[in-house]
């Protein structure tokens, strides 16, 4: 299907949205480091406080928007999916990394980028290009030298239920993301309502699964509350209304740069050495995210196309 011809004004509402999107990836780059600094916490104990504060973030607008709670009025279909995404990544991530190495489960879980951009040929409107596919690939060379530090990997088939689990992330969080724009016409407010239905179910899976332990320091509290405000929280609420409204194939791509920003904020802070690996992967990511982009920056490249 060839995409309608964009007008100036909405061009700039799409790059606008795009934008906001992005935002997403520069705060779940601060992932790894407020993890790390947040303790011993369990997976889905972290997971359950952390998407409490993040639905909070949204229900403190029902406060001053009166139409914000009455966006949770939405049909079934958007509640699954909305939850499925949200719960169904985080809770098939924290399988995988039980049941295989970081290394080959970050890896395969890191997947869903490129599946954004390959599932996206399937929207409405929508049509993949060549240098969409090349540019999710470069980043997809990218976060696998940031995730190896390269020194490459070997699957093994003991960990068979690890690696299956991984797939099962990058799927369901592309498919997630896809989706969404199907339902474009839903207010981004209803992000609210996953975040805490997927701490309630975070907290169900801890008591199933884990030993509750709480954070010790001051340190850890203010960790795990900055994670619950900004990748655990607000970066849903923009990432919803970027895959909606934006250039989803774009995000896609430049979603890359979230293991890489997320090094440097490492290295930053003392947890990580400067490495070619690095740099490497800077040149593969920004450069694959430049290329997937060349039509949002270039926008007289998309009028063509779409005449």
């Amino acid at each position: 299907m060839t995409p309608p011809l964009l007008t100036p004004a909405g061009r700039r509402t799409r790059l606008r949205a795009t934008l906001i999107g992005f935002t997403a990836v520069l705060m779940w780059a601060l992932l790894a480091l407020f993890t790390a600094a947040s303790g011993e916490v369990p997976p889905f104990q972290l997971a359950a406080m952390c998407f409490l504060v993040g639905g909070l973030i949204g229900a403190t607008r029902w406060a001053v928007v009166p139409t914000a709670r009455a966006s949770l009025r939405q049909p079934a279909s958007v509640w699954a999916l909305g939850v499925g995404g949200l719960f169904g990544y985080h809770f098939f991530y924290f399988t995988a990394l039980r049941n295989a190495p970081a290394v080959e489960a970050g890896l395969i879980a890191y997947l869903w980028p490129l599946l954004i951009v390959l599932f996206s040929a399937l929207l409405p409107g929508e049509k993949l290009k060549p240098h969409h596919v090349i540019g999710g690939l470069l980043g997809l060379a990218g976060a696998a030298l940031i995730v190896t530090g390269g020194r490459g990997f070997v699957f093994r088939d003991a960990y068979a239920l690890g690696y299956a689990a991984a797939f099962a992330c990058a799927v369901i969080w592309s498919s997630y993301s896809v989706l969404s724009r199907r339902f474009s016409a839903v207010p981004t407010d209803v992000v609210t309502g996953f975040c805490l239905i997927t701490a309630l179910l975070s907290a169900v899976a801890h008591v199933a699964l884990e030993t509750t332990v709480w954070p010790q320091t001051t340190t850890e509290w203010l960790a795990v509350l900055a994670l619950g405000l900004m990748p655990v929280g607000a970066a849903f609420y923009v990432w919803d209304y970027g895959v909606k409204h934006g250039d989803i194939q774009v995000l896609g791509a430049t979603s890359y740069a979230a293991p890489l920003l997320s090094t440097i904020v490492l290295i930053l802070a003392g947890y990580a050495e400067a490495t070619w690996v690095v740099a490497a992967a800077c040149v593969l990511i920004t450069g694959g995210a430049a290329f997937a982009a060349r039509d949002m920056l270039s926008p007289q490249k998309r009028i063509d196309a779409a005449q």
